[in-house]
């Protein structure tokens, strides 16, 4: 949901229908031309400051940010969203095996702020909860669990994406189990969070019976109209076919589902690749070597400059058919959700009338 898909106006339109809305950090420097003449991680901070205060002007509920670890600005990002009192830091792109160097030690084991790792097999989350457990005597307040049908950046080999064994529904059992000795040490609950393809309201409730907490949903909040991407960004989802959707690597190191356009094309020819690198933003990507500023394909699309860049999108972007606000997608998701449970509750009724 970065460069600037997800920001204040979304976020705050789902924390104000109960949900928690989360801003995406990345690239916020080059979102806001008002700082683009200072250090673009100047602007970064800046401009996280200003999203997260816009939010809170705008909500009461719940406001996360998601940082991706591998920006060269990660530790600066998390102290300031720390120091603006964000509810949630979500940390994706990598395995934070260590706290933010910017957050003091003193202050990162009495921080009020929740710490959710994105993670995508039982192995991240237990490397993350040893580590932690080991230097700071803690562990992370929840896992988002991301499986293989998300969209954007992807924790998966990608001969591995359809593989049964790799599928969300599989992989959520073994992160609960896997997290459930660090909980009985530390007397607390680790929340998992499902997330990647989770599209109806029905799905949420079959993760939810799966043993989940909770899911986060991107992909069908682009195609409302609080989302902060230009029209024709959004638009794009509504218009998309399922053959539109593929995989792509990323200069992130990662491969990436995104909606194959004219740009993505170009680029699988070899042609227009970055000859300098302005910003050094993320510290896996050599612009020597990249095909393509990512940054800057990213920025291009979400201003509907769809020729210069292009949309990351989840698995089911294809079923998206018309736009819609967030609070009418939400209340579809709880109908949807009240459906699939009477559904199950008199499935169970009948097999017990059935075996009695």
């Amino acid at each position: 949901m970065g460069v600037g898909i997800s920001l204040a106006g979304l976020a705050s339109a789902v924390a104000n229908q109960g949900g928690i809305g989360v801003i995406s950090v990345t690239g916020l420097g080059f979102v806001h031309p008002p700082v683009n003449n200072v250090h673009f991680k100047v602007g970064n901070v800046l401009s996280l400051r200003k999203e997260i205060q816009t939010a809170r002007a705008q909500t009461k509920g719940l406001i996360g940010v998601n940082i991706l670890i591998a920006l060269t600005d990660y530790g600066e990002l998390a102290q300031t969203a720390w120091e603006e009192g964000i509810d949630f830091i979500f940390m994706g792109a990598g395995l934070p095996i260590q706290k933010p160097e910017a957050i003091p030690e003193e202050t990162w084991k009495a921080i009020l702020t929740k710490v959710v790792p994105i993670v995508s097999s039982d192995r991240a989350a237990r490397i993350i909860c040893r580590n932690w457990q080991k230097h700071y005597n803690m562990v992370p307040d929840a896992f988002v669990l991301e499986g293989p049908l998300a969209g954007g950046h992807l924790g998966f080999h990608k001969a591995h994406l359809e593989l049964p064994e790799y599928q969300l529904e599989r992989l959520l059992p073994e992160v609960i189990e896997a997290i459930k000795p660090f909980e009985e040490k530390y007397q607390k609950p680790i929340s998992v969070i499902a997330a990647g393809g989770v599209y109806s309201g029905a799905d949420i409730f079959k993760f939810l019976q799966l043993g989940a907490q909770g899911v986060q949903m991107a992909t069908r909040f682009i195609a409302t109209h609080e989302c902060d991407a230009a029209e024709a960004f959004k638009q794009s989802i509504v218009d998309c076919k399922k053959e539109d959707l593929i995989i792509i690597d990323s200069p992130v190191g990662l491969p990436g589902r995104a909606m194959n356009n004219a740009f993505l094309q170009t680029v699988s020819k070899g042609l227009g690749q970055p000859t300098k690198c302005p910003w050094k933003c993320l510290q896996t990507c050599d612009f020597t070597k990249a095909p393509y500023c990512i940054a800057k394909a990213l920025l291009s699309a979400h201003t509907g400059e769809l020729d210069k860049g292009f949309v990351f999108s989840g698995a089911n972007a294809y079923r998206i058919e018309k736009m819609t606000s967030v609070p009418e997608l939400m209340d579809s998701l709880i109908v949807e959700y009240r459906s699939a449970a009477d559904y199950f509750h008199k499935k169970q009724d009948w097999y017990k009338t059935k075996t009695s």
